[in-house]
């Protein structure tokens, strides 16, 4: 069974997806609620599958002072996720280690595999809200016969990271991280496999793609992340052909 860590940011205005302030309709409040219904898909995902939900967050002594909050980092993330959850109490809710994100990653990894001896651990993050039960199912199949097995997004970020054996995590999200893991996989002499490719959404190219798939999912009666749909429609978000291609609008 694997373990797989969300690793999420208390859900505080302009802490949690600044590129889709920066470029996109969305204030940074609208923003925060997409982080949350994100976080909520990814998380309910997990939950649904055969792997473990460990929600790793970081806590305020380690967040920029103008993100400070008078409610505590894990009391949010709890509040935000108990709603989408089938058994809540079954999540576990634990701080990051580390001063970047790849030592943030690596230090849970390790911690997992070589203190608490589970068979893999995986990370993944909540702007992924595409992953679904069978994708962490899947990996977890894979894990069976790979020790690292990478779920690539565009521009070669990765959505999902799972591993059966420790890397060499320092800087191994470092761009393009699909490239860089997989080469930290290689020289650990560990196999190397790959789930299918999904987005993330991080930036306003993101966004798009992520509005054009649900839509196509939504009007074909097909599987799609119910917690993002249905806030990118509360909050008015749309697609119209521009002359430079897809452009978002806001009603």
């Amino acid at each position: 069974m694997t373990t797989v860590a969300v690793l999420a940011d208390p859900p505080r205005e302009g802490l949690v997806l600044p590129d889709i302030v920066d470029q996109t309709p969305l204030s940074a409040a609208e923003a925060t609620e997409l982080y949350v219904a994100m976080y909520r898909d990814v998380c309910r995902a997990v939950e649904a599958s055969g792997g473990d939900l460990l929600v790793n967050y970081r806590d305020d002594e380690d967040l920029p002072e103008e993100h400070a909050g008078e409610e505590s980092a894990e009391a949010q993330l709890r509040a935000a996720l108990t709603p989408a959850l089938s058994d809540p109490d079954a999540a576990r809710y634990e701080v990051q280690v580390g001063s970047s994100f790849s030592a943030r990653a690596g230090n849970t990894v390790t911690h997992l595999l070589d203190r608490e001896d589970v068979t893999s651990a995986a990370v993944v993050e909540p702007t992924a809200p595409f992953l679904a039960r069978g994708i962490v199912d899947s990996a977890a199949m894979k894990l069976r016969r790979h020790e690292v097995v990478l779920g690539p997004a565009g521009d070669g970020r990765v959505y999902y990271a799972g591993f059966g054996d420790s890397i060499d995590f320092a800087d191994a999200y470092e761009p393009p991280a699909v490239e860089t893991l997989t080469d930290r996989g290689v020289a650990a002499d560990h196999g190397v496999d790959f789930l299918q490719m999904t987005p993330v959404v991080e930036t306003r190219d993101d966004l798009v793609t992520a509005l054009s798939l649900l839509s196509a999912r939504v009007a074909a009666g097909r599987n799609h992340p119910e917690y993002t749909a249905a806030c990118l429609a509360d909050l008015g978000l749309d697609l119209k052909a521009g002359a430079d291609g897809a452009e978002l609008v806001k009603e």
